[in-house]
């Protein structure tokens, strides 16, 4: 089976349905840093979903998993969307505008299976629904962090090993406001130097969601096929 895992440079979900013998390729506009570069295309995802056939003319691919920059589509940027005075932060507006047209994009790519995931986000409100919401702990990692999956022609996860939801840091900010946060989460952003590598730990693939997708939804495919 033929597997594109775009918007990834980590090659957490690729390495998982290579493991399974599929041939997946990763796909970002950065580097991989998941240690194999010869399964990773530097490039447009868009243009790679977007080419229908190989060079023997066979459909290229079967099965599409997105992850498309959370940074203009999470609800957790809603207050960066105006200024301190009110007004629009227009960039920002457009900038969304330009990250929902993306996922729009990827959605309706000419790939038979396809499943985009993204945090809790306006492509809730701006496209559709999610077809499903799942958590790491659902899938061994303690750990708490609400994903949502839009999917086309695959079936909802099954969970495969509930486990404790993982620790959380708790806190109130300057307005007397209780906040309350996933301490893998905080942890990242203690490590991270950069806004980059920032954006690189919270788009954190957890291993035991990783697995779960490459299994479930390939057995899937490769049944339906078989029928």
């Amino acid at each position: 089976m033929k597997v594109l895992v775009a918007c990834e440079e980590s090659q957490a979900i690729t390495k998982e349905f290579r493991e399974l013998g599929h041939e997946a390729y990763s796909c970002d506009l950065l580097p991989c840093s998941g240690g194999h570069p010869e399964w990773h295309i530097q490039g447009d995802a868009l243009k790679e979903a977007y080419s229908p056939r190989d060079h023997n003319f066979l459909r290229k691919y079967d099965l599409m998993i997105a992850h498309p920059p959370c940074t203009f589509l999470a609800v957790s940027g809603n207050r960066w969307l105006y200024n301190k005075d009110g007004s629009r932060n227009e960039e920002r507006w457009e900038n969304r505008k330009k990250a929902l047209f993306f996922v729009k994009q990827l959605m309706d790519a000419p790939i038979k299976h396809i499943a985009v995931e993204n945090p809790i986000s306006v492509i809730s409100s701006q496209i559709r629904k999610p077809n499903q919401i799942v958590q790491p702990y659902m899938f061994g990692d303690k750990a708490s962090k609400q994903t949502c999956l839009w999917t086309k022609n695959l079936p909802l996860l099954e969970p495969t090993d509930i486990v404790d939801k993982g620790d959380f840091f708790e806190w109130t900010d300057k307005n007397g406001k209780k906040k309350r946060q996933a301490q893998w989460y905080m942890d990242a952003l203690s490590k991270a130097k950069t806004p980059e590598e920032r954006r690189t730990l919270r788009s954190k693939t957890f291993p035991g969601m990783a697995k779960a997708i490459a299994t479930q939804y390939s057995e899937y495919i490769i049944n339906l096929n078989q029928q």
